[in-house]
């Protein structure tokens, strides 16, 4: 299970070790303590790790309270190093075997799934349940969630996602997919679909057309 700082307590620690639940839980890094802590790693124990041009980052981990505390720093490189020329820290406590930059990325992602809950509100409409009445909100739930899923799968099967992307959300699909302004027109009897003359993402959504009529769906 993962946590962001919010959940920091030895009262939740306690909780998850008496439930048998292991856990990466974040810390706020800039209390004296941990401060303190975190200043004491050999510089010789950092790990160099992915980091988005312009910038570096590194890993390293020790002991903070019994309990074994993986740690992150990152600072800004090149010209922009002069806007934050220090480290900046990033901790987590955890109980999960592996090494700190497998924990680190391991941690970093659930990230991801707190951006889909925040795309599940903003572009699915979770975030504006109509009523007071519970049956209706329940609906409306169950509403929202199919189509959020259907834009995740449709975007996943039809190759709308770069491999590095993390998540392509919402409102992104609709611009360049599922919401483009056309024309349907007669030309000699038959109904065809004119599509604006200049979408850059036309080979694309024609691909991802393809590749989903071509998916095997289970029969029913």
């Amino acid at each position: 299970m993962g946590f962001d700082s919010g959940f920091w307590s030895r009262e939740t620690i306690a909780t998850l070790g008496r439930l048998g639940a292991n856990y990466t839980m974040a810390v706020r890094a800039g209390t004296k303590a941990l401060a303190k802590v975190i200043a004491s790693i050999d510089e010789d124990a950092w790990t160099e790790v992915a980091y988005p041009e312009g910038g570096g980052a590194e890993v390293a981990e020790c002991t903070y309270k019994g309990r074994r505390l993986a740690v992150r720093r990152t600072r800004l490189a090149g010209i922009q190093a002069g806007l934050w020329p220090d480290w900046r820290h990033f901790a987590f406590l955890t109980d999960l075997e592996g090494s700190a930059v497998e924990l680190d990325a391991f941690h970093r992602h659930h990230a991801v799934v707190e951006l889909a809950i925040d795309d599940l509100k903003e572009g699915a409409g979770m975030g504006h349940c109509p009523s007071g009445n519970l049956s209706a909100n329940a609906a409306w739930l169950c509403c929202a969630v199919l189509a959020h899923n259907l834009m995740r799968w449709t975007a996943a099967l039809g190759g709308l996602v770069e491999e590095h992307e993390t998540l392509v959300v919402a409102r992104t699909l609709r611009t360049r997919y599922f919401a483009v302004p056309g024309r349907l027109v007669n030309r000699s009897g038959r109904p065809t679909l004119r599509m604006p003359q200049r979408w850059p993402w036309a080979l694309r959504f024609a691909q991802a057309l393809t590749d989903l009529r071509a998916v095997a769906f289970a029969p029913t």
